[in-house]
């Protein structure tokens, strides 16, 4: 027979384990009970930014409360990501995520989050294809002219990205190590500045996300070469791949979801996840995504989960084979 004492002490174990379990029960009931803080780990101006933006603005009329971006650009995002790894598990810090989260671990020689253990997946919102292109003053108008006016100039030709373990950056290194080319590399703080410099003409090539490109191929003011994914872009159909274009299995896609901090509770992912599901069913939403060549995907947070942990060891390849560096 046990001891009174040892009864007592299994008794409140039980009673707060019970006691836990209602208080999250009713956290869950009453979220958000105040504005939620959004990070996102890019200027404004860029792919990360706009998706981003439609996300917070969706979800904030879905929750009734605020949800606040707050831009925190710097090292690829992994700024935003450390700052969104350690604030409170208690659904009121979001962190709004790309490629580069999982990029960055492999390419920084030290980083402060672990970009799988750190965080509670919540969905995934867009898969967007990256788009090849150049000012209109290039020579080159195809994927082969700008592959033979690499080669015939090692070195010379200066490529754009939106920063060091950027999508675009990674993207480029690929093209770089499976064209067989070399071309030097020109980081800039974010999409935004760019595109002011591409436009210009003070930069002549980028791989870049489809979101923040397309307007400008579409005026004009920029000539897309190819589409990094695997299948053509439903924003710029005319554009092929670029292993249509000639190197053979290249394939990049660009993905943006939402995480929270690891240890979450599990009925506010379940509460957010849902509502990023019904978001990207709206006509609106949908019609905006399909001008900037953004796929709605959504699905679980398992299944984001998975996409996660995937893309950490492709891109730990990437890196390696590619010698990429931060400059």
């Amino acid at each position: 027979m046990r001891e009174p004492s040892t009864m007592r002490g299994v008794a409140a174990v039980v009673a707060a384990a019970a006691m836990a379990l209602a208080s999250v029960e009713a956290a869950s009931q009453t979220y958000p009970a105040r504005p939620v803080r959004f990070i996102i780990g890019f200027p404004p101006g860029g792919a990360a930014d706009f998706l981003g933006r439609v996300v917070a603005s969706r979800l904030s009329e879905a929750l009734g409360q605020q949800v606040v971006v707050d831009n925190r650009g710097g090292a690829g995002g992994s700024i935003a990501a450390e700052l969104a790894a350690k604030s409170a598990p208690d659904g009121y810090t979001l962190h709004f995520t790309s490629l580069p989260h999982v990029i960055n671990p492999h390419l920084y020689r030290k980083v402060g989050y672990d970009a799988v253990k750190d965080f509670a997946p919540i969905a995934q919102f867009v898969s967007v294809s990256l788009v090849l292109a150049v000012h209109p003053g290039f020579p080159a108008k195809s994927v082969k002219e700008l592959v033979d006016l690499a080669k015939a100039k090692p070195g010379e030709v200066n490529y754009a990205s939106a920063g060091s373990g950027s999508s675009g950056h990674l993207a480029m290194e690929l093209f770089k190590t499976m064209a067989a080319v070399d071309f030097t590399h020109i980081p800039f703080k974010g999409t935004g500045p760019l595109l002011i410099e591409l436009i210009a003409g003070r930069v002549p090539v980028t791989i870049v996300s489809s979101v923040g490109i397309v307007p400008h191929i579409k005026g004009g003011r920029l000539r897309g070469l190819a589409v990094t994914s695997a299948r053509r872009s439903s924003a710029v159909p005319e554009l092929p791949t670029i292993a249509e274009a000639g190197v053979a299995g290249y394939d990049v896609t660009q993905w943006f979801g939402l995480l929270a901090p690891a240890g979450t509770p599990a009925v506010v992912v379940a509460r957010l996840n849902g509502e990023v599901n019904k978001l990207i069913t709206l006509s609106a939403v949908k019609d905006v995504l399909a001008e900037r060549g953004a796929d709605p995907v959504g699905g679980t947070a398992a299944d984001f989960g998975a996409l996660l942990r995937r893309e950490h060891t492709k891109w730990a390849k990437v890196v390696r084979d590619s010698g990429a560096k931060v400059d």
